[in-house]
């Protein structure tokens, strides 16, 4: 598509087998495209996308074309591996080591973080993109970010901890109204029993965070993993000593920022400004 670089693209191995088994399923059955679409509730255009890899079905389309393909489990087997597909290539494995996560910690230098935001803030940067996204790549994105907040009410729920950036909280992306927005939805979230959210002011002297963003992940057994970004790239740091010395800069960024309580009350502070 133009305007899309190749990490953009869907990921087209596993969509496409996912396509060619699910076209194999309907013929099977004796259905037309038409017939089948009304059946899950898609037109035909849309499942002729599917079934030529064009498009990532949603994971509620998968179960019903299971269920009426009287495909036993076939499709729905697959259907992890195609929602990893709607990641950007270089946060698919991220995304996974956060799935499985037991403890998170992320700290935020440039948006709010994807598991803290809301739709129209989410579309707001991706919309400034360059070069620029199809809208059909934004709205897989969009999915893709919102299916990722399921990780704030898992049972049992993960340990999380989030410093931000105050300029971070204060540029409006989108405009004012999708910033309210955005706030409002720190504050909800920063209630839940799971999740701490701490801002780090601008005004402080002292930031060990001055290398930039990261997420560190804890995994089941202990095991610490560094995932890096910057410019569509990205890095996963699994050597002992280097994820210890982020480890060790992730606490000291926790003690220098405000307490949570203090950060929900600097947030509903700045909700008053805009």
């Amino acid at each position: 598509m133009p305007g899309q670089r190749p990490e953009d693209q869907p990921g087209t191995g596993v969509v496409a087998a996912f396509g060619r088994q699910l076209k194999l399923l309907r013929v099977r059955a004796g259905l037309e495209r038409a017939e089948f679409g009304a059946r899950t509730g898609y037109s035909a255009a849309t499942i002729a996308s599917f079934e030529q890899g064009r498009r990532i079905p949603p994971p509620k389309f998968i179960d019903r074309a299971d269920g009426e393909l009287d495909a036993g489990g076939v499709l729905s087997a697959l259907k992890e591996e195609v929602a990893r597909a709607q990641y950007p290539a270089f946060f698919r494995d991220a995304a996974r080591l956060e799935a499985d996560a037991v403890e998170l910690f992320l700290y935020a230098a440039q948006a709010i973080p994807g598991l803290l935001q809301t739709e129209e803030y989410m579309r707001a940067l991706l919309n400034m993109r360059r070069p620029l996204l199809d809208e059909e790549t934004i709205e897989q994105r969009v999915l893709a970010r919102t299916t990722r907040q399921e990780i704030l009410s898992r049972w049992p729920a993960p340990l999380m901890s989030f410093v931000i950036e105050e300029a971070v909280l204060r540029r409006p992306f989108g405009g004012v109204p999708v910033l309210r927005g955005a706030l409002e939805q720190v504050l909800l979230i920063g209630q839940m029993r799971n999740v701490e959210i701490q801002v780090m002011p601008t005004d402080r002297e002292d930031n060990a965070g001055v290398d930039g963003p990261f997420t560190l992940i804890t995994r089941k057994g202990g095991d610490q993993v560094v995932y890096l970004e910057v410019q569509g790239r990205s890095s996963l740091l699994t050597e002992r000593e280097e994820v210890r010395t982020v480890a060790a800069r992730s606490g000291i960024i926790r003690s220098q920022a405000l307490t949570p309580r203090e950060s929900l009350g600097f947030v509903e502070k700045l909700l008053g400004e805009v």
